[in-house]
């Protein structure tokens, strides 16, 4: 239940919507919308933690920035956004995502705002 929970949460379906998966999988009790809202604030604040982590356990030599459109839900509507992932690779060959951003496009002011969060991180 938590699983479908929590991938339903990242494809923006509404918690209504939800419960009615719940229930289409066996689950006949369904799941409330307090329990949805739990789980997406048990996802919020893993994903916080995740990217304001310190990143000095070791040295990363190599940093790849990539963007990728997804569509996410906004303002009650779902639109095209980038997510700037930055990949750094270790002295010893070791990849680790060190942080992302969602942002409107590719401009250089997001690029750079993207750079500054993952160099704070660090």
């Amino acid at each position: 239940m938590y699983a479908v929970s929590c991938t339903a949460w990242i494809e923006g379906v509404s918690t209504r919507k939800v419960d009615q998966l719940v229930k289409a999988l066996g689950n006949e009790s369904g799941i409330s919308k307090s329990t949805v809202s739990r789980i997406c604030e048990d996802i919020d604040t893993a994903v916080h933690t995740f990217l304001t982590r310190p990143l000095d356990h070791t040295w990363f030599p190599y940093v790849y920035l990539d963007a990728t459109y997804l569509d996410v839900r906004h303002g009650g509507r779902v639109v095209s956004q980038a997510v700037v992932t930055a990949i750094g690779v270790s002295a010893h060959g070791r990849r680790e995502i060190l942080g992302m951003a969602v942002g409107d496009s590719e401009t250089t002011d997001f690029w750079t705002s993207s750079c500054a969060a993952c160099a704070r991180a660090g």
